[in-house]
């Protein structure tokens, strides 16, 4: 293939590439054109982002710190200006740092999309090289093949043919196929051929106006995010119930309706989870970025919750469980051709820049076998066609260096079979040899040529192996223990499937795509869930085989890395796109994987595990809370006619004991062996169980100050306090294990977060800097207090657990 350098291209066709910009399918006029090619600069990414002055207000004016406002403003008209100071303090406090803990977030998310930016093979400096697609530049020439996502528009100079898939700019289900001088568009997705290419306009000034996003929104909603709302709907639901009991309460005995409404409205925030969107993205974003650091980047992050759900993995052999490492065996000549001719013809049809496994293999061969060696050089390749899914082959024109022409190709052995006239005789050998091959877990290769009057003749097989990866076997075992099944997938032949799956302890019942296809659903599902692997898979049977699994209730993960895998990998629970997949597969998966193995996606099921359990210990602490706050301050107010707590310290609960929480997404916390299942009953048991004991504690405390210390009501209301701000962050430790509270070592940013506040407000109160002064031995009581009912929670907690583990209540965690 003639080389073309930059320069070149750039002076030979820019009167092309005006014409075809300015052309009727643009709608630009030459101008136009010309004015696009001369002011655009290096591809930029251009994304929208919120103005941080406009994120921070919402964080300031936002649907929870409007109630605290109105609770300032009251505070003014019934002339508490101390009120009104110390809570606008407070809600700035609460703006700064929410704000300040979502930019951490937004940052981790943007790393992690710089790491999966599209990128492009160019040529530069007489060599191809492959550089992120955003620096590609008007005048690049670059080559796209299958699977690629167009990183630019492009106008296509050499090259046979593309079969390029609009449908995601256009709407058009067909793909077009384009052939030189065409304009390929950015965004689309080459589906077959391979092309070069002069780079015509990039980034924003692409026909389209944008490159391949491969990376949602960061704050995609998730099932488990959306149940976590619902229970903040449920607890608002419950404040309002309460607030409105209140209000009755307060009209029966005349009291100050102005006084009450403040009250009320801080009683609401008290109930609203006010740290709850800062704790969902910094715990997302901490958890992606755990993630990446084991190899595996989160493009979508609301997968995490599906992986943490998987329980039956569609692994890829090649590449996953195998190395990838393809080598030449042995060879099987047919007719007179003599090995040396087979390997020649077979480095032929293939292309080194490619980077296919394959043709690396064969070339690296090649190059240990000097005659071959010696006689390369002396062909010349006239034009070539790459592999693609839909024929299974290549094939090359060639001139040998006594200036005979003819084709070479190499692909499965059954379609080069079909190219030969007398196919029907060799059918029996044929069938024979791959089967021999396949027992021992070789891959068969054919390659044919054609003579001179154009008729295509077997050379022979070429075997290729490829060994299982050294930690497949107890990746696979590891991932049993947990109760993810792994079921293999491979396009090759039962034999070789077998062969590996018995070296790696997968089990051997391997069955082939044809023996679900036909079958009604009912069956095909058995025989599918039944199944340990899979051969003679194609790309479009992976569709189905997550079909028929999800069908029958099971989280399903799909791994995939060509543009055919696109499908499968958007329609399971969690699509991964295995190391080296094309920028097609990238787009479609929610975990990109960038060092090969299925260990790494055993790693990211871990630790997608651990963000959900860190999610749910946040729900089962922030439910209990409210439960015990609320219907502890309704019942003093009904009951005893006492307000056991002002305004302003509920105001100090919601913020400082609420905010420190989303160090919970640091926490240590230990995977569960099995798949995790949101289970509102087990969460709803404990959390209520909790928030109950804890309204008996509050009481505890409340007699204790009102009979037997006989405390003012002021300074029983600091008493109290304290007693709700230890205990409340006492119960996050409750409630983040399932065994004993020290079962699980809490990480140094929780644990440091709960003894700086609760010093905080240890110290508020012993000294009376905000609120009625009560001194250290008061201080100290609660404290003794507070430890001695969490000991005794704590025991209660693990008592239910193991009732609820033995009625079947639950699963386990």
């Amino acid at each position: 293939m003639n080389q073309i350098s930059t320069h070149d291209a750039k002076e030979a066709s820019i009167d092309d590439l005006l014409k075809s910009l300015s052309s009727s399918e643009t709608g630009l006029s030459v101008a136009e054109a010309e004015h696009r090619l001369r002011e655009v600069g290096p591809n930029e990414i251009v994304e929208k982002k919120a103005n941080p002055i406009v994120k921070f207000l919402l964080y300031f004016w936002g649907p929870i710190p409007w109630m605290i406002e109105a609770a300032a403003v009251i505070s003014i008209i019934i002339h508490h200006i101390s009120d009104f100071f110390i809570i606008s303090a407070l809600l700035l406090m609460n703006a700064v740092v929410g704000f300040w803990q979502e930019h951490k977030a937004d940052n981790a998310i943007e790393l992690l999309k710089k790491r999966l930016a599209p990128t492009a093979r160019v040529l530069r400096d007489g060599s191809w090289k492959e550089v992120p697609a955003r620096d590609l530049v008007p005048g690049d020439i670059v080559r796209v093949r299958l699977g690629d996502i167009v990183p630019a528009d492009l106008k296509l100079i050499e090259g046979d043919y593309l079969q390029i898939d609009e449908s995601a700019l256009t709407g058009e289900s067909l793909p077009v196929e384009k052939h030189v001088p065409d304009v390929a568009y950015s965004g689309s997705v080459i589906h077959q051929g391979e092309m070069n290419a002069l780079v015509a306009t990039t980034g924003m000034n692409t026909y389209f106006g944008k490159t391949a996003s491969l990376v949602e929104e960061a704050r995609t909603e998730s099932h488990f995010q959306k149940a976590i709302v619902k229970i903040g709907d449920y607890l608002i639901a419950l404040a309002v119930a309460l607030v409105v009991l209140i209000f009755m309460v307060a009209m029966y005995r005349h009291e100050s309706m102005v006084e009450t409404l403040q009250f009320a409205l801080v009683l609401t925030v008290a109930a609203i989870p006010a740290a709850l969107p800062a704790v969902l993205s910094v715990t997302m974003a901490i958890g992606a970025t755990a993630l990446a650091k084991k190899e595996a980047i989160v493009s979508k992050l609301v997968s995490i919750e599906e992986m943490a759900g998987m329980d039956i993995l569609c692994s890829d052999k090649t590449g996953t469980i195998t190395k990838n490492q393809l080598t030449v065996g042995e060879v099987d000549l047919f007719g007179k051709f003599k090995d040396t001719e087979l390997l020649l013809y077979g480095a032929l049809a293939s292309r080194e820049e490619d980077k296919d496994p394959i043709d690396l293999a064969i070339i690296k061969k090649t190059k240990t076998m000097k005659e071959v060696a010696e006689e390369l050089p002396g062909c010349k390749v006239l034009n070539f066609k790459p592999f693609d899914p839909v024929s299974k082959r290549t094939e090359a024109t060639v001139v040998d260096k006594n200036g005979n022409q003819f084709k070479i190709s190499k692909g499965a052995p059954q379609v080069i079979l079909d190219l030969v006239e007398n196919k029907d005789d060799m059918k029996g050998e044929l069938e024979d040899d791959v089967d021999s091959f396949a027992t021992r877990g070789y891959r068969a290769l054919g390659v044919a040529r054609t003579d001179a009057k154009d008729t295509w003749h077997y050379v022979g097989l070429i075997s290729l192996y490829d060994p299982p990866r050294e930690d497949s076997a107890e990746t696979i075992q590891t991932a049993q223990s947990m109760g993810a099944e792994v079921k293999m997938v491979t396009g090759d032949h039962v034999a070789i499937a077998k062969e590996i799956a018995g070296q790696v302890n997968l089990g051997t019942n391997i069955v082939e795509a044809s023996s679900f296809l036909d079958k009604p659903d009912s069956e095909a599902q058995e025989i599918v869930e039944k199944a340990d692997g899979f051969a003679q898979v194609f790309p479009e049977h992976k569709f189905r085989i997550v079909g028929l699994l999800q069908a029958r209730g099971h989280i399903v993960g799909m791994t995939g890395d060509g543009v055919n895998d696109a499908p499968a990998l958007k329609k399971a629970d969690a699509g991964v796109a295995v190391a080296g997949a094309t920028d097609a597969a990238k787009s479609a998966a929610d975990i990109v994987l960038t060092s090969p193995g299925l260990s790494v996606i055993i790693d990211s099921i871990k630790e997608s595990r651990k963000i959900f359990q860190r999610m749910t210990n946040y729900a089962i602490y922030r439910m209990a809370e409210t439960i015990r706050v609320l219907l502890f301050i309704t019942a003093s107010i009904v009951v005893f006619k006492f307000y056991p707590v002002t305004a302003l310290m509920i105001v100090l609960l919601a913020l400082l004991n609420d905010f420190p929480i989303m160090t919970i997404a640091y926490d240590n916390v230990r995977y569960s062996t099995t798949p995790e299942r949101w289970n509102m009953r087990t969460i709803l048991g404990i959390a209520t169980f909790l928030g109950i004991i804890g309204v008996f504690s509050s009481f505890g405390i409340f007699y204790l100050g009102y009979v037997t210390l006989h405390l003012s009501r002021e300074i029983l209301q600091s008493f109290i306090y304290l007693k709700l701000s230890v205990a409340g962050h006492l119960t996050v430790f409750v409630a983040r294990t399932k065994g004993p509270f020290w079962s699980v070592k809490p990480a140094l940013p929780l644990l440091g977060a709960v003894l700086i506040t609760q010093l905080i407000a240890t110290l508020i109160v012993v000294y009376g800097f905000l609120l009625p002064a009560m001194g250290w031995n008061l201080a100290l009581l609660v404290w003794g207090y507070a430890l001695a009912l969490f000991v005794i929670t704590d025991f209660m907690k693990v008592r239910l657990y193991k009732l609820l583990d033995h009625t079947g209540i639950i699963f386990k965690r």
